[in-house]
C-alpha cells in the first residue's frame, strides 16, 4: 500500500515537473503576477514632469524588489541593483512613472566596452497575460526604455540651444548631437530577440537626473482614449488594472541586453478621475 502511494506521489511530481519544463520551452509564465500593487493617484492640474517636481513628495513610494535575469542565456543572477522605487500619478489626461534607484557611478556613455544605465517598464498589450522578459508569440509586450545616453543627448542639445539664444554672435563651436525626440525608447516585444523600435517615437517623455548615488528618473505619457486607440499600445485608462514590470542596467557593472535586475508582472491600479468639486472655504 506504502508503495503504490510512494509510485503514485513519484508520477505526480514528475508530471508537475514536465509541466514546468514545457511551459519554460513555451515561454509561457506560471505565475502572471506578484503581490504588490502599484497606485497611479489621481492628481489633478499638471503632471510632474521632473524628478525634483514638489509634487511626488505627496506620492509614497513603493519600493519593489528586485532579482536577476535567469531565463535566457547569457543569465544575470547577481546584478547590482536590487531594490526599484516606484510612483506614479495621472490627471485624467496623461500619466507619469517616478523611479529611483541606488547607483553609485553615472554611466552616459554607449562605446565599446563601454555601457550606459538604463530603466524599462513593461505592459503587456491585452488582457491575455504576456511573458514579463520581452513577451512571447501572440502576446506582446510595449516597453518604455529609458537610456542614460539619450538623456545625455536631449540635455545637451537643449543647452546649446539656450547658449545660442543668449550669444548671438562669436565663435560657434561645434559638436555633433543625436538628434532624439526623446530620452526614452518605444519598443515592441514579441520574444527574445524580437525586439523592435516603433517608427514614431517621441509620445512616451522622460527626465532625468543623478545626484549624490542615485537615479531619479520621470517617464510620461498621455493616457489611452478609447476614440483614437493606438495600435501596439499599452492602454492606460483610469480606473483600470493591469500589469506592469520593470528592468534595470548598470552600466558600471557591464550591464546590458538580458543582463540586467528584473521584477516580474506586478499590478498597476491606475485611480479613477475624482470629479466631486472642492469643499467651499468658510
Amino acid at each position: 500500500m506504502r508503495v503504490a502511494r510512494w509510485n503514485r506521489t513519484i508520477i505526480l511530481l514528475s508530471l508537475s515537473l514536465g509541466v514546468c519544463a514545457i511551459f519554460g520551452w513555451l515561454s509561457i509564465p506560471l505565475v502572471s503576477s506578484q503581490g504588490i500593487i502599484i497606485r497611479s493617484h489621481y492628481l489633478p492640474g499638471d503632471i510632474p514632469a521632473h524628478p525634483s517636481d514638489p509634487a511626488w513628495e505627496q506620492i509614497a513610494p513603493i519600493a519593489v524588489p528586485l532579482s536577476g535575469q535567469i531565463i535566457t542565456r547569457p543569465v544575470w543572477p547577481e546584478p547590482s541593483v536590487k531594490v526599484l522605487s516606484v510612483r506614479s500619478v495621472h490627471n485624467g489626461k496623461e500619466i507619469a512613472f517616478l523611479l529611483e534607484w541606488q547607483d553609485a557611478t553615472r554611466n552616459e556613455r554607449l562605446t565599446p566596452g563601454v555601457f550606459r544605465d538604463g530603466v524599462a517598464i513593461a505592459f503587456p498589450l491585452g488582457d491575455a497575460p504576456a511573458f514579463f522578459c520581452m513577451g512571447q508569440l501572440d502576446h506582446y509586450v510595449n516597453i518604455w526604455h529609458w537610456k542614460a545616453d539619450w538623456q545625455s543627448d536631449v540635455d545637451r542639445r537643449a543647452a546649446r540651444a539656450k547658449e545660442r539664444k543668449r550669444k548671438r554672435r562669436g565663435i560657434r563651436r561645434f559638436e555633433v548631437i543625436p538628434r532624439r525626440p526623446s530620452s526614452v525608447e518605444d519598443l515592441l516585444g514579441g520574444g527574445f530577440s524580437t525586439l523592435t523600435s516603433k517608427k514614431t517615437q517621441g509620445r512616451i517623455q522622460g527626465q532625468a537626473e543623478w545626484k549624490r548615488g542615485f537615479w531619479r528618473v520621470v517617464m510620461r505619457r498621455p493616457l489611452s482614449d478609447p476614440k483614437t486607440y493606438r495600435e501596439n499600445e499599452a492602454i492606460l485608462l483610469p480606473g483600470r488594472m493591469q500589469a506592469i514590470a520593470f528592468a534595470v542596467w548598470n552600466g558600471e557593472n557591464k550591464e546590458r541586453n538580458g543582463q540586467k535586475a528584473v521584477a516580474s508582472w506586478l499590478q498597476l491600479q491606475i485611480d479613477p478621475i475624482d470629479e466631486s468639486p472642492a469643499p467651499e472655504k468658510t
